[in-house]
């Protein structure tokens, strides 16, 4: 069976699929790349670059999740599988609920650490998002602040929701990891 573009009520389609994915990779890479560069010195061949890198990155993935989130409400959602329990399904609704929270909050707080001084933001050098300035008192420490810890919690709430995945898959033994991956399920739908 071909993984159809839209979803249905059974299983997510290759564009929600797709979305999945590039936002797991872009969240844990952006973070290994913050993690990394804030302790990068003045002489480091890094200390401008992965900055920039960090920057390009998280502005582009606020517009890849300003559509992954447009292709959401205007998509069907599947029906959960009959052997999630009513806890599984709440928790479920609310993980990705304040996933997402989570990472609005986090990508708006990155652009106002970088603006606080007025100016813009380059993407690769090509285009650049301009600034509104400082809004608030010591605005680049206050929103570097809760960039970095709700960046914390958002790579922890992210490895419970995989590992969540996995128990489903490995233990559960059911299809909840096999339809964000595009695999035919068990029961051939």
């Amino acid at each position: 069976m071909e993984l159809a573009l839209n979803n249905t009520k059974a299983t997510y389609g290759f564009i929600s699929v797709f979305f999945h994915w590039l936002s797991a990779v872009t969240i844990f890479g952006l973070f290994g790349l913050g993690y990394y560069m804030v302790d990068l010195t003045y002489y480091s061949p890094w200390y401008k670059t992965a900055p920039d890198l960090h920057k390009s990155i998280g502005l582009i993935f606020f517009a890849v999740m300003l559509l992954r989130v447009i292709w959401r409400f205007k998509q069907v959602t599947p029906d959960h599988l009959a052997s999630h329990s009513s806890l599984e399904k709440k928790a479920g609704k609310v993980t990705h609920l304040i996933l997402y929270v989570l990472i609005f909050i986090i990508m708006i707080m990155g652009y106002l650490i970088s603006t606080a001084d007025g100016r813009g933001i380059e993407i690769f050098e090509m285009i650049t998002i301009p600034a509104l300035g400082s809004i608030i008192e010591n605005q680049a420490d206050v929103a570097g602040f809760i960039h970095k810890w709700l960046a914390y919690l958002l790579i922890g709430l992210a490895t419970l929701h995989a590992l969540a995945a996995l128990k489903h898959h490995f233990i559960d033994k059911d299809d909840t990891l096999n339809r964000m991956i595009g695999k035919r399920q068990k029961n051939g739908e």
